[in-house]
């Protein structure tokens, strides 16, 4: 296929209490504005995602979608993730040891993309 993708993220969780995978593993296919894929989560659980790209100002995009693979109430939770050039930063949120909000900060490497 051409849409295929695989990179390696290396990431930082701020503003939070937990000890979490920073190694990201990455397999994705972006088809015009919708992208999908599986990655090793910070939970170190595989996570699958959809999710719609919005181009902004200043070569930034916006991923918005939903996400499998975290323990949370839900199977499925919203994704939202900031991209330029290669860094991204989302929101995070733990339950344990208490509940908390934070950011996670990260660097994707690209490994392989079909031109």
């Amino acid at each position: 296929m051409d849409c295929i993708s695989l990179a390696l993220a290396v990431t930082l969780h701020l503003g939070l209490a937990g000890d979490y995978n920073p190694i990201h593993p990455h397999a994705r296919c972006d088809v015009n504005n919708t992208v999908a894929g599986v990655y090793l989560n910070s939970e170190e659980n595989l996570s699958g995602y959809v999710a719609y790209q919005f181009q902004m100002p200043y070569d930034i995009e916006l991923e918005l979608g939903w996400v499998t693979g975290y323990h949370t109430e839900k199977e499925v939770a919203p994704m939202f993730r900031i991209v330029k050039d290669n860094w991204f930063i989302t929101p995070a949120y733990e339950t344990k040891p208490n509940e908390n909000w934070g950011i996670t900060v990260g660097f994707e490497i690209p490994l392989y993309k079909k031109d």
